[in-house]
């Protein structure tokens, strides 16, 4: 029978104080930048006159947000018994985060039925993603490379929209969506080797920049029309 204590081991990685100081830093810092960059969103989104920019901005600036927070404290709480739950948080943030991204790209860059199917074919795929996270609680060592190829083949789905998006903004917004993705996918490098030193701390990193070249894009194709 698994004890108590060796299914928290199980559950929570463990790392010198120093990589867990930077593995809090940075997403603590992710957190503060989400906050101002949701403010800057909806204030666009109150300029232009726009309840769809409204809901997409806040949606997408809400699902940042709790993805870094989650992520903060769970780095953030010394306490291995309540790191237990935070990484459940932690993990299905992440699936939050990737329908978040999508949102309002999807609502201002497609219309009619392609809206709702991709809209809702998002968020189906990361609901069974947060279910899948919730019942392999305890074997999430197990199910780690699963889970982050799910991470990324869903983030990469957007290749299938690339044309309906660019016809609505940019090559500029293009490239900022493309090295967000190219950014989130070297830092899956480095979560994936545990051998490196300080590997999650630079997975952090990347994604802390990943993050930025989104919503950089989302900020100059959408919010400054």
């Amino acid at each position: 029978m698994l004890k108590e204590g060796d299914f928290i081991k199980r559950e929570v990685v463990i790392y010198s104080f120093k990589e867990q100081l930077l593995n809090a830093i940075t997403h603590w810092l992710g957190f503060l930048l989400g906050i101002v960059g949701l403010v800057f969103l909806i204030i666009f989104g109150v300029r232009n006159k726009s309840v769809v920019q409204i809901v997409g901005f806040s949606i997408y600036g809400g699902c940042l947000i709790f993805l870094y927070l989650s992520s903060a404290i769970y780095h953030s709480i010394p306490n291995e018994k309540f790191k237990r739950v935070l990484r459940v948080f932690d993990h299905c943030s992440i699936f939050i985060f990737i329908g978040g991204t999508y949102t309002p790209i999807i609502l201002l860059s497609l219309d009619g039925i392609m809206r709702i199917i991709m809209l809702s074919f998002i968020w189906l795929v990361c609901i069974v993603g947060i279910v899948f996270k919730i019942i392999t609680l305890g074997k999430f060592s197990k199910f780690d490379k699963l889970s982050l190829g799910i991470y990324l083949g869903l983030g990469w789905i957007s290749i299938f929209m690339m044309k309906s998006i660019y016809n609505t903004t940019s090559l500029e917004f293009i490239f900022w969506l493309v090295l967000g993705g190219l950014l989130y996918s070297i830092g899956a490098i480095f979560y994936a080797n545990k051998k490196i030193p300080y590997n999650h701390a630079i997975w952090h990193v990347f994604v802390l920049l990943a993050s930025v070249a989104h919503f950089v894009g989302i900020l100059e194709a959408y919010a400054l029309v």
